[in-house]
């Protein structure tokens, strides 16, 4: 799995968890629809860590507990 996808498979866990949709997601981070959208659906390749933190910090966690998952234990190598 590469970091992207982990990225979206822990931002979707986290969601899945809080039962929060993609569009309370998007209001709670205050970030520009298309900006989560891209980051969602894999349009982004590297969604950055900036943006990464406005979603961890609105589905209410710090960047430490977004990162703190098996998800990222076994990426593949990145070229």
């Amino acid at each position: 799995m590469t970091i992207q996808e982990a990225t979206i498979k822990r931002i979707k866990e986290l969601c899945r968890e809080r039962r929060i949709s993609e569009y309370a997601l998007i209001y709670l981070t205050g970030m520009p629809s298309s900006t989560v959208k891209s980051i969602l659906h894999g349009k982004s390749k590297n969604p950055g860590i900036a943006n990464v933190k406005k979603i961890a910090e609105g589905l209410g966690i710090s960047i430490r507990e977004f990162y703190n998952s098996d998800i990222f234990d076994d990426l593949d190598p990145e070229d």
